[in-house]
């Protein structure tokens, strides 16, 4: 994790690496924004000699102009106009991700509390770095970053770049989690790491083993984990204030990995598979999160753990397993594992008594074909959906609202079950929104479906690096803290 601090000094006179200001297109012509010396100021000038164009994600390095204490100046773009809150956001972390650590120092636009938040969250972000696994001469070096803002001796912005901490911090636990090889992270290792995230706070961790599963009824998150010599487990993680103005119940897919068990997975591309528990990080990291942040909601995470192997054990097409609470399901395709693990969770979810529950997953192919690899989908009750997407717009993150047509209910239907796994081929994305919903109990709800955005498998940009992405943590955090007594 980077060091960020807040300082209301010139930034132009601080000594450092390099020096981060924006550019931005302004009536087609490229301007360095905010109150900068004349010398900085006419290095836009030389912005097609430069190959400056100030769009997003853009980032130029320079020799530092006079007046310029630091080595380097680096000019990143914010897009066309007044940047908002996520063009600050990846700006400042295709900043810091393309300088790879040393002393920076920010000097984008930083006049309020809200601008501060977004530039260092996006510092901070951009400053991950996932190094696990390289021998220590290979790790990246350390970075120092200084966010010069004029608003720095105020409460609120002292107060913003707190909570930026912890939100980052989630966040980038959440992606050391999904960048973890799997043979270091199944399910009881997950367990540990829930512990282990859950120490210095206020959040209660439970964990099932196989016994207590098996005893009481998870035949879901059984069923997935049954081929695999390492076992499942669900974990409960709670964050419970002393009066909780309002109970939020989050459920989170935890395949620690997934060959797709008898219907194996075509090899290509498996590797990623290590991704498919990226909704229960998100959902442990939220929790811990909140209960860093001490909000008066109450939170509770139940990340449902499997590992989806095809051993000699494990469960065939057309075997009818029974979910928690009596429901049977005729499994039509062991890969449409991740909705088993889930209808556990949520019928666990709803029993312990909630306001609202939210499932968040790297469910469906069908969303990365539906919306891309940037654009996550959510479903659920009308209300709910809404609120998700509305949070989703405040955290920057985003989420496309999807409907769940009652015409394709029927596909689920099983001719020897109460349902099955799996329905037709079209919709897929909304037919395993509706398998959920069947488990939900009538409860207000939405289903997040992060397929493609949880694990990004090209090449890096704005704060977002390769591999885990840490999606859906800042706006599960966002819709906790919308229903507080205090929003």
């Amino acid at each position: 994790m980077a060091d960020l601090t807040l300082t209301g000094k010139n930034p132009f006179s601080l000594a450092a690496d390099a020096l981060v200001v924006a550019t931005a297109n302004v009536d087609d012509a490229v301007v360095v924004l905010g109150d900068v010396p004349d010398a900085v100021r006419a290095v836009a000038e030389h912005a097609l000699t430069l190959g400056v164009s100030g769009s997003l994600d853009e980032v130029v390095r320079v020799p530092a102009p006079a007046g310029v204490e630091a080595a380097v100046l680096v000019l990143a773009g914010v897009g066309s106009g007044t940047p908002d809150a996520e063009a600050l956001r990846r700006a400042a972390g295709a900043a810091v991700r393309t300088l790879g650590g040393g002393r920076t120092v920010l000097a984008l636009p930083a006049d309020d509390a809200a601008s501060v938040a977004a530039i260092a969250e996006g510092a901070l972000l951009g400053a991950y770095a996932f190094d696990r696994y390289r021998s220590a001469d290979e790790a990246a070096r350390p970075t120092v970053l200084e966010l010069a803002s004029p608003a720095a001796r105020t409460r609120a912005a002292k107060d913003a770049v707190e909570r930026a901490e912890i939100v980052t911090t989630a966040i980038n636990a959440t992606r050391d989690l999904v960048n973890a090889a799997p043979n270091d992270l199944f399910p009881a290792a997950f367990a540990d790491a829930a512990k282990a995230a859950a120490k210095g706070t206020s959040v209660k961790v439970t964990v099932l083993e196989e016994k207590a599963l098996l005893a009481g009824g998870y035949g879901g998150i059984m069923g997935v984990g049954q081929g695999s010599t390492r076992g499942p487990r669900l974990v409960k993680v709670a964050y419970v204030p002393s009066r909780p103005a309002a109970r939020v119940a989050l459920v989170g897919k935890g395949i620690t990995f997934d060959t797709g068990g008898i219907s194996i997975k075509p090899a290509k591309g498996m590797e990623a598979m290590k991704s498919d528990m990226a909704g229960a990080a998100a959902v442990l990291s939220t929790v811990v999160a909140a209960a860093r942040l001490g909000g008066d909601v109450a939170v509770t995470g139940y990340l449902c753990l499997a590992e989806n192997m095809p051993g000699g054990g494990a469960q065939r097409p057309a075997d009818v397993i029974t979910i928690r609470g009596g429901t049977t399901v005729e499994v039509l395709n062991t890969d449409a594992e991740g909705r088993l693990v889930m209808a556990d969770g949520l019928v666990t979810a709803v029993e312990d008594g909630t306001d609202v529950v939210l499932d968040i997953a790297t469910l469906t192919g069908a969303q990365i074909i539906a919306l891309g690899d940037r654009v996550s989908g959510v479903m659920g009750t009308d209300d709910v959906r809404g609120e998700v997407v509305t949070a989703a717009e405040v955290a920057g993150e985003q989420f496309w609202p999807m409907p769940l047509p009652a015409e394709l209910r029927p596909s689920l239907d099983s001719k020897v079950a109460d349902i099955a796994n799996i329905g037709g081929r079209a919709g897929g994305m909304l037919t395993a929104g509706l398998f959920l919903q069947e488990f939900t109990d009538g409860t207000p709800w939405a289903h997040l479906d992060i397929a493609g955005p949880a694990f990004n498998e090209g090449s890096a940009y704005g704060y977002t690096p390769v591999g885990g992405t840490g999606v859906g943590v800042r706006t599960l955090l966002a819709f906790v803290e919308g229903r507080s007594a205090k929003a």
